[in-house]
């Protein structure tokens, strides 16, 4: 992202992406411009909080047009380095893995998973969704050589750390932690925790203790 990071608080920088997904649908339809209200209700954040997030980066719509959406697209891809492809890696081949490499995150954004790693002897030399699985032993040595510095995590909780101790001796900034390990790293690698166990039991709970009101 081009913007100084001081200036954009970080729930800001979270929507990017959300805004930029919806802004390449209204292209696909040829829409040619829209207003904050109908972005509201596309993304489900209130309008306020949009032209806020909006603010940031300056005058980018007009009272009483909206904004114009080639050039809020085109905006959001510059921002987000939309023109440059991301090569990350994935760590652990399991369900969860796998499914990722038959997705794979290229159809819809700048990012793709270039390559996989795993311990498992039937799996290494394979290839899913064309992405081949290398040997966990090897992945020191190809995370350096290929400069990735991000990578998916979606390996047994018991080895986590492990791993990623190991992970820590390459170029890598990011992870992203699918395990439900808390992952102790220095400052300079930032990690982003989703663990799916959690997050379905905050939405029981809201269901069960929050009923939408009649």
């Amino acid at each position: 992202m081009n913007q100084d990071q001081n200036k954009i608080p970080r729930a800001t920088a979270k929507r990017l992406p959300l805004y930029y997904r919806f802004l390449q649908n209204l292209s696909a339809s040829g829409k040619k411009r829209v207003s904050s209200a109908e972005l509201s209700e596309a993304v489900k954040v209130d309008s306020a909080t949009i032209r806020r997030d909006f603010s940031y980066f300056g005058a980018l719509g007009k009272k009483g047009y909206g904004y114009n959406v080639q050039s809020l697209l085109a905006f959001f891809r510059k921002t987000l380095d939309q023109d440059e492809v991301t090569n990350v890696a994935l760590i652990g081949v399991g369900n969860l893995g796998t499914a990722f490499l038959q997705y794979n995150f290229l159809k819809n954004n700048n990012t793709k998973i270039a390559m996989a790693f795993d311990v498992d002897p039937k799996k290494i030399g394979t290839t899913i969704g064309g992405v081949q699985i290398f040997d966990m032993n090897e992945m020191q040595q190809k995370i350096r050589a290929e400069g990735i510095i991000a990578v998916i995590l979606t390996v047994p909780v018991q080895v986590a750390q492990t791993i990623t101790d190991e992970l820590m001796e390459t170029n890598i900034k990011g992870i992203l932690n699918f395990t439900p390990a808390r992952l102790n790293v220095p400052p300079a690698i930032r990690v982003h925790h989703i663990d799916l166990a959690v997050e379905l039991q905050s939405l029981v709970y809201f269901l069960k203790n929050y009923p939408e009101e009649e």
